[in-house]
């Protein structure tokens, strides 16, 4: 029989539901649009990929955020070479400023770093080439190879690695290739504690094993991708990376 109570309880709920539903809506439609992204052949949960020249663990994966970990993508050799070719070059890290400053130094940056030119030389072209088979993307829409060192105390406070589209220089620094989609993080030596990457919406962090790295992508440049990550404060010893990022298109 007909009881009003839960005539009306059911009514609430049918309202309360479409209400959510349109704000979903409304909320995606305010969103940047999304993009094609790299991504790992991992249909079928393999527990290895073939990178050409290495064949790469599958050590974790993610869907929302794609985060995925990478076990021997890199060898001890590769690893040492890649830091006695950057420890010349090294010099205080910058962030890409937006603001139309270019790059500039920033407190929540504490590492020392340098670039390699796309294919500078034998050993970053053959990672590339490994890297771009890996993730399914053209070598040519990756930016040059980042080599980091964070010393004790080093870090580099959360952040999201697209470029803002609300900020005034962003237009011109998407001329260059289109957004970041993408961004792989490479582990060239262990520190004794700390220096993990976080990603703090999804509470992951990730050990800095040497050799090992994390993949992660985002499909628009929007906080709603959980991309927010950062590098966690090294206690003991030093941690050097090699950060790989991927753009839209071809990176000139």
């Amino acid at each position: 029989g007909w009881n009003e109570d839960v005539a009306l309880v059911s009514l609430q709920k049918v309202l309360s539901d479409h209400l959510a539903a349109e704000a979903a809506q409304a909320e995606q439609a305010s969103l940047p649009p999304a993009v094609p992204v790299p991504e790992p052949a991992l249909q079928d949960s393999p527990l290895y990929l073939d990178a050409g020249d290495r064949r790469v663990h599958v050590l974790q994966a993610m869907l929302d955020p794609r985060v995925v970990v990478f076990g021997n993508l890199l060898g001890d050799d590769e690893c040492d070479a890649l830091i006695a070719l950057a420890k010349p070059r090294m010099a205080r890290s910058l962030t890409v400023a937006t603001d139309e400053r270019g790059e500039a130094p920033s407190d929540d940056r504490t590492s020392s770093g340098m670039f390699f030119e796309r294919g500078e030389n034998e050993l970053v072209a053959s990672i590339e080439a490994r890297i771009a088979r890996l993730v399914n993307w053209p070598v040519e829409n990756g930016e040059g190879l980042q080599i980091l060192r964070y010393a004790p105390g080093a870090q580099y406070r959360p952040h999201y690695d697209y470029f803002d589209p609300d900020e005034a220089g962003t237009a011109a620094i998407l001329q260059r290739g289109g957004q970041r989609v993408a961004t792989l993080v490479m582990y060239l030596s262990e520190p004794e504690k700390g220096g993990g990457t976080t990603f703090p919406n999804v509470h992951l962090e990730i050990a800095p094993k040497r050799g090992n790295a994390v993949f992660f992508s985002y499909e628009r440049p929007d906080p709603s991708t959980f991309t927010l990550h950062g590098g966690a404060p090294v206690i003991a010893g030093e941690k050097w990376i090699a950060t790989k990022w991927l753009r839209e298109r071809e990176f000139k």
